[in-house]
Parts: structure tokens; C-alpha cells; sequence
């Protein structure tokens, strides 16, 4: 097999990256073991608990990471930096108890670098600052998770993962559906190919935006929907494939239904992935809140293997999701409405891997997979649907 294709996990890294008792069970077997599964985010290997600073105050860092971080064993919410200190920032160390001394602008930032209450950065902006946003963070010596998609080109990835490691950082990806259980479990099932050959994918994710927000902007967000909902499934299309990447996509945008907002980036992309096996998922993402017509439903992953089949009815929502086979539901005992514990289980499995200096799962090679893709995708699209191979190197 070429490696180049794919991000290749031991089986001991693959292991501690699912963090699960239930990584051994198998679909195969009864649901009720798979019940044992644990929802509470991993043990610490010892008392020290790692500072997070937010950088960027958003709708994400304050409605899911800020809650999430009040969850977790191995980290806590340290600091914020923000545009706005004085109204934004001081708010959440108000709310979540973290001294004002800790709150930082964009233009003060670089001075964090002397604060030790700060061991990690998570960086929750938008797309286009991802790049400088990393590496002023690496500059400082501070460890960093990055919100997906990880940058607008492979080559903004390229320096922000040489710019951790000149830093000696690690950097991680904020691939929160990897520290799902029903996720996991997928996984595992790929990776020991319990199912056979992978046959065929299909995923679809769409939802709303509105007038002015930035990810209807080029400039902010590198893209349309494809940078926001459709990589969840492409990126949940690779962890199917065992890490592996697809070959070739061709891709085409859906119609503009509403040209006043969607006049800078596509409303709607349909694509299929071919992996080298001869396998296809075909997606479908879109800002417009309508399915595919006979999809079925607006945030669905389905995998067919040649032994059996992963549905996920509702894949990709914050609080969680489920997932039936072909001998009925898994059940990890974690409820729908749980919300949060993917993101304390992602930012507790990253400051396990900085205290204990071991590599992360999710690293910035991972992320830029994932732009070889989506790069792959825009181009089809933009020579009408033309089957376009996705770049190795």
C-alpha cells in the first residue's frame, strides 16, 4: 500500500487515541457489552491539570468549549484572547473563574508566552486567521489545537505544522467526532477489518447561514459549505477507510437558490470520494437547510462493508450521536442530550498527550489530509465535475 495516502495509526496509538474499554468489542457482538462503554472523559495519569486559553470568542468556544472545559480531568479553561477584552473576555473569566490577568488581545498576545497558567491554545476563529493565529501560538511556546478545517490551502498547513515543530509544540486538530464512541468503534472495525472490504459511503450534512456571517464571506472562510459541514463527512469517510485517503472526487455545485447571500461562495456541493480499493462514498453538503432529494436526512453517515453495514442516523450533532448495525443499535450508554463530552474527551486527550509527551492523535498531518481533499473537491467543481486526482505530496 502507498502511505503516502494515508495517516497510518500503531495499534497502540490507535488504542489510546479511542480511549474506550469497548475498543475490543466488536459489532458482532451483543449490544448490551457494548453498553460498558464509559462516557466520562479519560482518567489523568497524575494531579496536574493543563491551563487552555481560548483565542477567539465565538458562538463555539463560548457555547461548547467554555462548558466543556468544566467537564474535563486533564485541563481546564486558564485564559481567553479575544478582540474584545474588556466585554467578551471579561465576561468569561467572570463566568468561569479564571483571573482577568489571563485575558489577552490580539494585539497583546505575544506576551503570553510568559504566563505559566497557559500550557495550551485553542485556536476558534475564523478560518482565514488559523494560520497566523497557530503561529503566534507556536512563537509563544504554547501547544495548540486548531479548529477544523485546519487552514484555507495545504500549504497554510505546511507551515503551521513546520512552525510547531521549529517551536517544539504539538499541534491537534479539533476532530471531536474521533472521541465519539460510535465513532470509535467505527474505527476499530476499519482498522481490524472485522467487516470486510470497505463497499460503499454516503454522508450528507447540511444546515443554515445567514446574511453577513462570515463563513459566507471567500475572504474568512476559504469556501462554502464544504469547509464547514462537508468535511465532517469526508474527514468521517477517511476514518472508515482506515486513515486512508481517497484516490480521485469529482464534484459540482448545487444551484444558487439565494444569490444575495451566497454570491462569494458555493450555497451547495455534491462530490464522491473513490478510494483505491474501488469504494465510493457519495456527499452532499449545503447551506440551505434542504436534503438532497430522497437523501432522507440533513446529517446522516452510513458505511457498507462487505459483512455488514454502520448507519449513523444523526452523525455529526454536538451532543452526540448513535449508531445501528445490522444486529440493531450500539449502545454506549451516553444520552442524546449529553452535551459537551466530545470536546471534553478531544481537549482531555490532547493535554494527556502534552503532559505526557506522547504524539496526539489528531495531529496537523491529519488536518491536511483533509485539505488535500477538499482542494481535490474545489478543483472538480470548477472544471465541471471533472475527475480530479487528490495530490499525494
Amino acid at each position: 500500500m502507498n502511505t503516502s495516502s494515508r495517516f497510518p495509526l500503531s495499534r497502540r496509538e490507535f488504542i489510546r487515541g479511542t480511549g474506550l474499554v469497548a475498543a475490543t468489542l466488536a459489532v458482532s457482538g451483543s449490544t448490551a457489552r457494548a453498553a460498558r462503554g464509559p462516557a466520562a472523559p479519560l482518567p489523568p495519569l497524575s494531579s496536574k491539570k493543563l491551563g487552555i486559553a481560548l483565542l477567539g470568542l465565538g458562538s463555539y468556544a463560548t457555547g461548547q468549549l467554555a462548558p466543556a472545559l468544566q467537564r474535563t480531568q486533564n485541563c481546564y479553561l486558564a485564559g481567553a484572547i479575544t478582540g474584545d477584552p474588556e466585554g467578551k473576555g471579561k465576561q468569561l473569566a467572570a463566568q468561569y473563574g479564571f483571573p482577568e490577568k489571563n485575558i489577552y488581545s490580539y494585539d497583546t498576545m505575544a506576551a503570553i508566552k510568559d504566563n505559566p497558567d497557559i500550557d495550551i491554545i485553542y485556536v476558534v476563529t475564523p478560518n482565514s486567521l488559523h494560520l497566523a493565529n497557530t503561529l503566534a501560538a507556536a512563537k509563544a511556546g504554547k501547544h495548540v489545537s486548531c479548529e477544523k478545517p485546519m487552514a484555507l490551502t495545504v500549504a497554510e498547513c505546511d507551515q503551521m505544522i513546520a512552525a510547531c515543530k521549529a517551536a517544539n509544540v504539538q499541534l491537534s486538530i479539533g476532530y471531536r467526532n474521533n472521541f465519539d464512541p460510535y465513532f470509535q468503534e467505527m474505527m476499530r472495525i476499519a482498522r481490524w477489518k472485522e467487516l470486510g472490504a470497505l463497499k460503499t459511503l454516503n454522508g450528507e450534512f447540511t444546515g443554515g447561514n445567514t446574511a453577513g456571517a462570515w463563513r459566507t464571506k471567500m475572504a474568512f472562510a476559504g469556501g462554502g459549505p464544504i469547509m464547514d459541514l462537508g468535511i465532517y463527512v469526508i474527514h468521517a469517510s477517511v476514518l472508515a477507510a482506515n486513515g486512508e485517503s481517497p484516490v480521485a472526487v469529482t464534484a459540482k455545485p448545487g444551484p444558487v437558490t439565494m444569490p444575495d447571500i451566497y454570491k462569494d461562495v458555493e450555497e451547495t456541493m455534491e462530490f464522491t470520494l473513490e478510494f483505491a480499493n474501488g469504494a465510493k462514498c457519495d456527499g452532499y453538503t449545503s447551506y440551505t437547510r434542504v436534503p438532497k432529494p430522497g437523501g432522507g436526512g440533513t446529517n446522516r453517515f452510513r458505511v457498507d462493508y462487505e459483512k455488514g453495514f454502520l448507519n449513523f442516523p444523526a452523525a455529526f450533532n454536538y451532543n452526540g450521536t448513535n449508531a445501528i448495525t445490522a444486529k440493531g443499535p450500539l449502545d454506549f450508554g451516553i444520552a442524546r442530550n449529553d452535551g459537551n463530552y466530545q470536546q471534553a474527551r478531544q481537549m482531555d486527550d490532547f493535554a494527556r498527550c502534552v503532559r505526557d509527551k506522547v504524539p496526539t492523535s489528531v495531529p496537523g498531518e491529519m488536518g491536511r489530509q483533509d485539505m488535500r481533499i477538499i482542494e481535490a473537491i474545489y478543483a472538480s467543481a470548477k472544471v465541471g465535475g471533472k475527475r480530479t486526482l487528490v495530490k499525494m505530496a
